[in-house]
């Protein structure tokens, strides 16, 4: 039993990939609807919602250098925000969620729709292979979904 994924609801698996749907963007802002699509880091940011969690609407250079309500740390839990990208720069990074066991739920470009990932598989992807850093949300509390 995975206390993240076994309480997401059954639409967080039918998100399509739609890379205009990023936080901040003008088809989020005239289109809210989550069913509509995201990129990675509006999926993440909804997961975390769901579990009560207030993370920033921010894109991934904002999100790794932001201090008030987030923070950066060594090792992963459950709901923290892994940042993967090409080389260490946290510009245009991917981002996703870490659920348990080195496995990461994620949207991306290239399935299409949310994927659970072991991190040696980030690590086989050009795009993914550098993991720039782990950020944890200090901003809302979990809510007892996730046990």
């Amino acid at each position: 039993m995975d206390p993240v994924l076994d309480q997401l609801p059954a639409a967080f698996w039918t998100v399509p990939y739609v890379g205009s749907r990023f936080p901040g963007s003008r088809a989020v802002a005239d289109r809210p609807d989550f069913a509509l699509g995201a990129n990675c880091q509006l999926f993440a940011y909804e997961v975390l919602r769901h579990f009560d969690l207030a993370p920033p609407a921010l894109r991934s250079s904002e999100l790794w250098t932001d201090t008030q309500t987030t923070v950066r740390v060594a090792v992963a839990q459950p709901l923290d925000l892994l940042l993967f990208n090409a080389s260490n720069d946290a510009y245009g990074a991917h981002v996703g969620v870490w659920v348990n066991e080195g496995r990461v739920l994620h949207l991306c470009a290239e399935t299409g729709r949310p994927a659970v990932w072991e991190m040696s598989k980030f690590a086989t992807r050009q795009r993914y292979r550098v993991v720039v850093g782990i950020k944890r949300v200090i901003a809302g509390q979990p809510s007892g979904n996730q046990n």
